[in-house]
């Protein structure tokens, strides 16, 4: 079927990882493939759909090394040179060999001659004193053996004829090669690569949300703390700004570490230590839009704690809504009550004796914490191992334990659940925190005091310029 936003004919190079990397291919324009399946050597980055659920197209890409253009040209001037190399080589070859030859040659020569002396003094022994004739005896005994070596010669003076050819069409072609590729200037190649570049994050930027089709990962960021905590970054920040806070423990601690980069967070250099003025619950804490926004200790109180001003700036009860290991998630750790958010909003999960300790789903205001829709689910809270929010679908996992998959997912689009089957890796057996971070697309995890980072792949609807 026809793709209406496809306006140009070059092709699109995408990497599926949270951090989207751009390869030159041919062409300064781009367009999104219509296949499935992707050619040998390509990987899928997304799917796309239209409004009735039909598969319109994948975005596929090249691996990333048949993008490395600079490798293909280091590759084959280091070719040229082994090639130039063999040649000298083979030139030094011919030279000793023809020198060879010629001392051959003259041997045969003298071989010859000696074979006629032999002859006359076989016809006339009498006339030549026997001494002398054993010493020419001798002397062509001693030449016999140069007799195969200069055949052999002669074959290899031939073979090394054939070689030095051979290195010459090489050569040709080679240089030829390199000459192809370096009609391409360089400057020219990354201004495209810019250009290109900036048509992806457009393009990206009309990507609709989509619904989880896989899991990958984990990738181990670091490891550190007990089998407890919280990690994250916020969503809602620049892409210059990659500030990643900490949190040990699920209870009993007041101190926040700040760390200004991912870099930072793995070699341990702390920037700044928050010490906040309630204690928190659980591991279910976010940061968006420079705020920290947690369950207050012994309570079903939201708290939102502005990290410029050190100070709260909001909190909230949640009317009805369990806590203190009332209905919490399966590892418990006063898990009761969990902030998230999505590419639609602030999210809170929780459960209520009203809803029979069932999941309750609530949207919220980010300033006021007021709650602006709720639904409720039939799924057990205490059934669940963790969940997450994706394009206001809520997902759960069935055990935090190995084995654990996406087993649950309740739409608030439609208001309407389905059982489903996503499998990821629980590398350490135990997982106390899961959460969604729409700029990375990635599910950041505590696992067993392991801080990791999941990445999610989604079918996408694309929106064009006709779409309302």
């Amino acid at each position: 079927q026809p793709m209406r936003y496809v306006t140009s004919r070059a092709v699109l190079c995408v990497m599926p990882v949270q951090r989207a990397k751009l390869c030159w291919a041919t062409g300064e324009s781009f367009e999104l493939l219509d296949t499935i399946g992707p050619k040998e050597g390509w990987q899928v980055y997304s799917s796309a759909q239209d409004a009735d659920g039909r598969c319109i197209c994948t975005v596929v890409a090249p691996e990333q090394s048949l993008c490395s253009r600079d490798a293909k040209s280091r590759q084959l001037r280091q070719l040229l040179e082994k090639v130039q190399n063999m040649s000298q080589s083979i030139e030094v070859l011919n030279l000793r060999t023809q020198r060879d030859f010629q001392y051959v040659m003259k041997m045969e020569n003298q071989m010859k001659g000696l074979r006629t002396k032999i002859r006359q003094i076989e016809d006339d022994r009498k006339s030549i004193m026997a001494r002398n004739f054993q010493e020419l005896k001798d002397k062509m005994d001693e030449l016999k053996p140069l007799i195969p070596v200069l055949e052999q010669y002669k074959m290899d003076a031939a073979l090394i004829s054939q070689f030095k050819e051979e290195i010459r069409n090489l050569s040709a072609v080679l240089t030829g090669i390199q000459e192809e590729l370096g009609a391409y200037d360089y400057d020219e190649l990354y201004q495209r690569v810019l250009r290109l570049d900036s048509r992806l994050r457009s393009c990206m930027g009309k990507l609709t949300c989509g619904k989880l089709m896989k899991i990958t990962g984990p990738v181990t960021i670091k490891t550190s703390g007990t089998r407890f905590g919280a990690w994250m970054t916020d969503p809602l920040a620049s892409t210059r700004n990659n500030r990643v806070w900490y949190m040990d423990s699920y209870t009993n601690s007041k101190i926040v570490r700040e760390y200004k980069t991912m870099e930072d967070f793995v070699a341990g250099v702390v920037s700044r230590t928050y010490s906040l003025p309630f204690k928190w619950e659980g591991t279910n804490h976010i940061v968006y839009n420079g705020s920290l926004y947690y369950n207050k200790y012994q309570s079903n109180i939201i708290v939102k704690y502005s990290f410029e001003t050190g100070s709260v700036l909001a909190q909230r009860a949640l009317e009805f809504a369990g806590f203190h290991n009332m209905y919490p998630y399966t590892w418990g750790g006063y898990s009761d009550i969990d902030v998230m958010a999505d590419e639609l909003g602030m999210w809170v999960v929780y459960a209520t004796n009203q809803n029979a300790g069932n999941v309750v789903i609530s949207q919220i205001d980010p300033d006021t914490l007021q709650v602006l829709k709720t639904w409720t689910t039939e799924y057990s809270k205490r059934n669940a191992g963790e969940s997450f929010m994706i394009c206001g679908t809520l997902y759960i996992t069935n055990s935090h334990l190995s084995g654990a998959k996406v087993y649950y997912a309740y739409s608030t689009k439609t208001s309407t659940y389905e059982y489903i089957d996503i499998p990821f890796h629980n590398q350490y057996f135990h997982i106390s925190m899961l959460d969604y971070n729409a700029r990375e697309r990635a599910l950041y995890a505590w696992n067993n005091g392991h801080q990791v980072i999941f990445n999610v792949t989604l079918f996408h609807v694309i929106k064009t310029e006709d779409d309302s």
